[in-house]
């Protein structure tokens, strides 16, 4: 088969707008955010700079590194214009977010030329037209068109033959596999196994005791490039989720309970906007040292209330801070909420009293209607015109909403 699928990444994207923008940043460690780190140039990546991690600690690092504030509304225009330059060439693009999308070029040879030669101009056009730098990879699946275009970073296009790919493959680091962070690559090390051929030679049945029969079994296709999965131009939402970088906080209400009901507000927010309800609700609590925990309950009745999604919240996270009381400090919190379906009749009353709940009782229709009174107002006079006060009063905004809203994938 011939490699026709392209994965197109703009390079260190927040950061390289801000050099766009303002020239005098172009060659210096720069950094979106402050307090947090929002995205890092590649100048300050050489430092170890990176997403996610505090600014003192940044500082620390890179005492050079420049600050600079984020313009959202630019990274939103500037990454719907270089996706636009993939469509012009293919209409099977498949956005993963602001700035990555896979195209299957295998129709459109006959018109623009070979697969290699339509990335060479895309990337050309990016450039010129835009500005930006952008690497693409080229190969036969999704999984290694993505892996090429890690290997082609910076500013660069990587194009796999389907002849030598396990040849390109096996040699690369176990990291560049989708779905292993830092606690799958610290496990995998502990057995030996660092590059993807040493992971496609260990057993599946030794990989899924290490990593979970899903993980393991999906990781050892991957690694001998089995990857049906085909570009989807459509995506229904089947969750709904943010997430929030908080540099080093302490494991504390004070810290996590504001965040938690930014997070529950935005989320409600979108599901009542798209009139769904979700039935799941999961958390993501990734401490200091890298581990990162998820804990989940699935209601009886689905609910999109700002109240319920952030109690409900809040008691998980209490759950795995308890399980884990030598953590005592966070870096990222997150919240999920699946198991969609449209708008139900009934909305939970009390999240962890399951047996008690009495779906149409005051408290209900009050924070539905509380709910409903706050999208009515945002939605005349914008996002910022009224807020819950215990998150707008709250110390737990260290990241910008407009990055967040940015920034998620799979989202609604």
């Amino acid at each position: 088969m011939e490699a026709t699928v392209l994965h197109a990444d703009l390079d260190a994207f927040y950061a390289s707008v801000e050099q766009l923008l303002n020239t005098s940043l172009r060659g210096k460690p720069i950094a979106v955010g402050g307090g947090v780190v929002l995205a890092a140039s590649y100048e300050a990546k050489a430092f170890g700079v990176q997403s996610g991690m505090s600014g003192r600690d940044a500082r620390q690092l890179c005492p050079q590194l420049i600050f600079v504030n984020g313009h959202f509304s630019e990274y939103q225009r500037l990454g719907d214009a270089a996706i636009k330059i993939v469509t012009d060439y293919t209409p099977l693009v498949e956005r993963l977010s602001i700035d990555e999308a896979f195209a299957d070029v295998a129709g459109c040879t006959h018109l623009f030329g070979s697969p290699s030669e339509i990335a060479r101009i895309i990337r050309r056009r990016v450039r010129v037209e835009i500005g930006l730098p952008i690497s693409v990879g080229v190969a036969r699946t999704k999984h290694l068109a993505k892996i090429a275009s890690q290997v082609a970073k910076p500013d660069g296009l990587v194009i796999v033959d389907p002849a030598g790919e396990l040849d390109f493959l096996h040699d690369l680091p176990v990291e560049l596999m989708w779905g292993v962070g830092p606690v799958t690559k610290s496990r995998l090390a502990e057995v030996g196994v660092r590059t993807i051929g040493q992971l496609a030679k260990t057993s599946e049945r030794s990989l899924e005791r290490l990593l979970g029969h899903a993980a393991g079994e999906k990781l050892a296709a991957l690694s001998w490039n089995r990857d049906p999965r085909q570009i989807k131009t459509k995506h229904r939402a089947r969750s709904a989720g943010a997430q929030s970088a908080l540099g080093r906080k302490p494991a504390e209400r004070r810290v996590f309970q504001p965040t938690l009901r930014h997070l529950s507000d935005r989320i409600g927010a979108r599901l009542r906007a798209k009139s769904l309800c979700g039935r799941t609700i999961t958390v993501r609590v990734r401490f200091a040292n890298l581990r990162a925990v998820t804990r989940s309950i699935t209601l009886p009745t689905p609910t999109s209330a700002t109240k319920n999604l952030a109690e409900i919240a809040e008691a998980l996270v209490r759950t795995v801070l308890a399980q884990y009381p030598n953590e005592s400090t966070i870096s990222l919190l997150g919240i999920r909420v699946s198991h969609l379906t449209k708008d139900a009749d009934l909305q939970l009353d009390l999240p962890l009293g399951l047996d008690a709940h009495r779906p149409h009782s005051e408290r209900v229709m009050a924070r539905a209607a509380a709910d409903g009174a706050v999208d009515t107002i945002r939605d005349r006079f914008g996002w910022e015109a009224i807020g819950y006060g215990s998150v707008v009063l709250g110390s737990g905004r260290s990241v910008p909403d407009e990055f967040r809203e940015l920034a998620e994938h799979e989202l609604l």
